[in-house]
């Protein structure tokens, strides 16, 4: 769910002058239990003027790579619930033998 929430946090803030994009990495602890990382990504975004001459820095956030976590994470939600619903078919069946 944090990897959702990451990916949607960069997609939000985009368009946000200066923002820094938020990685997520699934890591092992030390019980070798998966963790989920978030790290700030501080790569530069890309420098631009405005007609006044000042000079920004856009986002760094990666549209493509953010659409794609996000797609991963819809994957692995969709997964989930197949597994669950396998899970009440054979609980059922179960039911059915015993009583």
């Amino acid at each position: 769910m944090r990897k959702l929430e990451n990916a949607a946090r960069n997609i939000a803030n985009s368009n946000t002058d200066s923002y820094k994009a938020k990685k997520s990495a699934a890591v092992e602890d030390g019980l070798g239990l998966p963790v989920l990382n978030i790290t700030p990504d501080n790569a530069p975004g890309t420098t631009f003027h405005d007609p006044d001459g000042e000079t920004h820095e856009s986002s760094n956030v990666d549209l493509s790579m953010e659409t794609t976590d996000v797609l991963i994470a819809k994957r692995g939600y969709e997964a989930n619930l197949k597994s669950v619903k396998a899970q009440e078919e054979i609980f059922d069946s179960l039911l059915d033998i015993i009583v």
